[in-house]
């Protein structure tokens, strides 16, 4: 490490000193994460899950299902493998497939205690050697008989096709060594209860399959029963099968599955309809499991309803947090997340206390809530390999702040990487103005994934209508269903702060760059300010970029991403950025860009106009905009309603 190194290393531990010990890490009395206990089971090492870890024991005891619905990286998974080890302990059990003498499509199907199988194939393979091997020691004693009788009486042709014969014809008469059971599920008496992950099975890996036969005749064939493989639901047997994005299973294997689920056993069969184990159905194989079923919300939606049911009836569902509260006890909790991460590696160095200190800070900023950890912990274990990865590179003995931040700047979504580089392109290319004033153009703001914003250029333009049906508010720009809904709905504040008649008038609004399509009302603000501004020919800031839903009232409303929005403003250039009031608290940006970037809170559109906009006359126009929004109540007051009878 340089004389540099050390001076950032140095300023970075006096940051976390100063900010308490005691407050940041909770009470503990570390020096590394090399000093935090690690719970030995796996459900004490959930962190900031309580309300799935409770429902988890609950279900564990009473073999419950459980469907758990969350973002990637909330600790599904981990929630499931925690519950195996919580299932009462039950006697394992192997489970063999034996041919059918009356009915070769149709193989018997037996369980026997953990272990034994493995004995039981091995014994009917040594008999089935011994028979064999005198079978195969008769023949050869017959046909050399043939053959020296042939030879002794001159009848070489005659004798050589007789051994032939009787060759063959023992060859397809005798039973077949693969008449042998075989060991279908095979389970280790000590282990406790079988953990099987069927994420993204395809119908034959998940509820078993019949192996197509080539060769169906002729003394070549494979018997049914040694075609038969399991499926995840009978490996599964008396422990817990966790499936994730469970929607994505198609319907067929849906309502396979609930059969299942209802019966406790499935038989196997070929799942290819061209295929010659279509043929081959299996007496019930058991498959008594407790299923934990995972997805993002969208899963609820596209899930077989009867399934839902079958799970909603007889067993749980829990909706897995994204946040946990900022409080000592939770980072304690967090703190020991980054040991368990450390020890699951294996390989990177243990963490410091100021490297702790920055992933807590930066486990703050990513939650997008003030007060709050973010619990999308996959994300944070990333970030904590990388810094290791970093340490190691550095042949550094312990991980440091500085390995933490470049961690940060290595380790970005891609996302965020094209976010910089939309912003670079944009400023080369003019898309993305930061000084000076234009007229019906705004910088609002957009998030891309769910760590990086970008600036989104908004431009509007008014035109008289060619229509007869009179004038229309055209936006462009790949808007989605809710984004098209908030441009319907800033039609009222134009007409409240204008109080011109635009009936007349065509309203266009474009969102520049927008290739993958523009969703969600944040940009309402945006759009209301480069109407009014095209209307009333007024320019507006171009160092001011601004996000934010609206009421038809006009009331500023709080909206996501808030924190990754001001910093892409900062990164383009802008200096001053506006945003809900009630958003302040989740400002959680970077300290570099604190001094580059004024954020501005606002309650309604009013402040916003008075902020961005640019008048000749600003004192006018202010009061212009307060006496039509008054006018405008006025209107509505002295106008009686219209009262519908539905009954007329």
């Amino acid at each position: 490490m340089d004389k540099t190194e050390d001076i950032v290393s140095s300023i970075l531990n006096k940051k976390v000193m100063k900010q308490g010990d005691d407050d940041l890490f909770a009470g503990l009395e570390i020096q590394s994460t090399a000093d935090v206990e690690i719970p030995a089971n796996l459900v004490d090492q959930v962190i900031g899950q309580e309300h799935a870890v409770e429902v988890i024991r609950k279900a564990a005891i009473q073999r419950r299902h459980v469907m758990m619905i969350g973002s990637p990286g909330t600790g599904k998974s981990m929630a499931a493998k925690a519950m195996a080890e919580l299932l009462p302990k039950e006697e394992m059990q192997d489970i063999l497939v034996y041919p059918n003498s009356e009915d070769n499509n149709n193989p018997i199907i037996r369980t026997v205690k953990a272990g034994r199988g493995k004995e039981i194939v091995q014994a009917h393979k040594i008999e089935a050697q011994k028979r064999t091997q005198t079978r195969n020691t008769l023949v050869m004693l017959l046909i050399l008989g043939i053959v020296g009788y042939s030879l002794i009486t001159y009848q070489w042709l005659m004798g050589i096709i007789a051994a032939a014969f009787i060759f063959m014809a023992l060859r397809y008469s005798t039973p077949k060594e693969g008449m042998v059971p075989k060991l279908l599920v095979s389970n280790d008496p000590e282990v406790h209860a079988p953990f099987i992950d069927g994420t993204g099975s395809h119908a034959g890996a998940l509820l078993g399959d019949v192996r197509h036969d080539p060769f169906q005749s002729g003394g070549l064939e494979t018997p049914a029963h040694d075609r038969v493989e399991a499926g995840a639901i009978h490996r599964a047997h008396r422990g817990v099968i966790f499936i994730d994005e469970i929607n994505t299973l198609t319907p067929h294997s849906q309502q396979s599955l609930l059969t299942a689920l209802q019966e406790g056993e499935f038989s196997i069969t070929g799942q290819s309809e061209r295929s010659s184990g279509a043929m081959v159905r299996t007496e019930p194989v058991p498959c008594r499991f407790v299923m934990v079923a995972a997805g993002n919300l969208d899963a609820v939606e596209r899930m077989h309803p009867a399934l839902r049911s079958r799970i909603r009836g007889y067993g749980y569902e829990v909706y897995m947090k994204e946040t946990m509260e900022d409080n000592p006890e939770n980072r304690r909790r967090f703190i020991r997340f980054i040991a368990q991460e450390i020890r699951n590696d294996a390989k990177i160095p243990h963490f410091d206390k100021s490297a702790i200190g920055e992933m807590i800070r930066e486990a703050r900023r990513r939650s997008n809530r003030k007060g709050y950890l973010t619990l999308k912990l996959r994300d944070m274990g990333g970030l904590i390999r990388v810094a290791g990865d970093i340490a190691l590179q550095e042949e550094a003995e312990i991980v440091t702040a500085k390995h933490v931040l470049g961690a940060k700047g290595m380790a970005r979504s891609i996302e965020g990487q094209l976010s910089d580089e939309f912003i670079r392109r944009s400023r080369e290319y003019d898309l993305t103005v930061v000084d000076g004033t234009a007229v019906g153009r705004v910088n609002g703001l957009a998030v891309m994934g769910s760590d990086s914003g970008s600036v989104l250029p908004i431009m509007a333009e008014v035109t008289p209508t060619q229509s007869k049906m009179g004038g229309e508010v055209i936006a462009t720009g790949l808007l989605k269903e809710i984004a098209q809904e908030s441009i319907k709905n800033i039609s009222a504040i134009i007409k409240k702060y204008t109080g011109k008649d635009i009936r007349n008038m065509d309203i266009h609004i474009q969102f520049i760059g927008t290739y993958q399509g523009v969703e969600g009302d944040s940009a309402s603000i945006s759009v209301a300010t480069a109407v009014i501004s095209a209307l009333e020919q007024i320019p507006v800031r171009q160092d001011v970029a601004m996000t934010g839903s609206l009421s038809v009232r006009g009331d500023v409303l709080p909206i996501g991403g808030a924190t990754y929005k001001i910093e892409a403003a900062a990164k383009s250039g802008i200096k001053k950025v506006i945003i809900p009031r009630s958003n302040m608290p989740d400002v959680l940006i970077e300290e570099s860009y604190k001094t580059m970037v004024e954020i501005i809170p606002v309650d309604h559109i009013e402040e916003v106009l008075e902020i961005a906009l640019v008048p000749a006359d600003k004192d006018n126009f202010l009061a212009k905009l307060r006496d039509m929004a008054i006018n405008t109540r006025s209107r509505l007051l002295e106008k009686p309603p219209t009262i519908v009878n539905p009954d007329a």
